[in-house]
């Protein structure tokens, strides 16, 4: 599966099968994991086989079942973190998506449990991301048309529409996919809308930005 074939098939998850990930699944996620550390300063961690995190009222409101399997998305409190967090939690998202697995990010509905992280002095927790063998391997949700969340003076060019195309099917807060995307020359300006963790949404969009249009093609304004 390439990643263009994987942000088509990932959706949402809540419901999970009771079945423990393979030791080359771990592997390979532990691998990107320890390279997204390296490039970001994140402190992201794999949870395995820990099934506290999900059984609090929250988690059975959210309608999580099964989840025993996370990432938790750690890093030094900064003005970036949320977006850090985003953007290299949706880059181990697809991974997992490529290696056969379902995904939901959660931000609420889950109860820290101390004893399975590593939270150093001055870091913190804004967002987990349940990992697993999906029920079901979710589902499309609505979404808006491209002219909606981007901005460009004159035709735009192929590699743009990409871009937005691909970012559109970044999994957003409530699915509100409240992001714009401004084209000025060949440097793109992505903005983050107003409400809750729409900063941790443009990590994400923006990630998936670059998977459609190509990091070769612009940088970022």
């Amino acid at each position: 599966m390439t990643i263009q074939e994987a942000m088509h098939a990932r959706h949402s998850v809540r419901q999970y099968e009771n079945r423990p990930l393979g030791d080359e699944v771990i592997a390979a996620l532990k691998q990107e994991i320890a390279a997204c550390n390296r490039e970001s300063g994140l402190h992201i961690q794999l949870v395995t086989n820990e099934p506290k995190a999900f059984r609090s009222m929250m988690a059975r409101y959210g309608k999580f079942s099964g989840v025993t399997n996370y990432l938790a998305l750690i890093g030094r409190k900064s003005e970036d973190l949320d977006e850090l967090c985003g953007y290299y939690g949706e880059r181990l998202v697809l991974l997992a998506q490529q290696l056969g697995l379902n995904s939901c990010w959660v931000a609420m509905t889950y109860k820290k449990i101390p004893q399975a992280l590593e939270i150093g002095p001055g870091e913190k927790l804004p967002v987990v991301i349940a990992l697993g063998y999906g029920v079901t391997s979710g589902k499309t949700h609505r979404s808006k048309k491209p002219e909606q969340v981007s901005s460009v003076s004159g035709p735009a060019p192929q590699w743009f529409q990409k871009g937005v195309e691909a970012a559109l099917l970044a999994p957003t807060a409530m699915n509100q996919q409240k992001f714009k995307f401004t084209l000025d020359g060949s440097q793109v300006e992505a903005k983050a809308g107003v409400g809750f963790y729409s900063k941790i949404d443009l990590g994400i969009v923006k990630y998936h930005f670059e998977q459609g249009a190509g990091k070769d093609r612009f940088t970022w304004r």
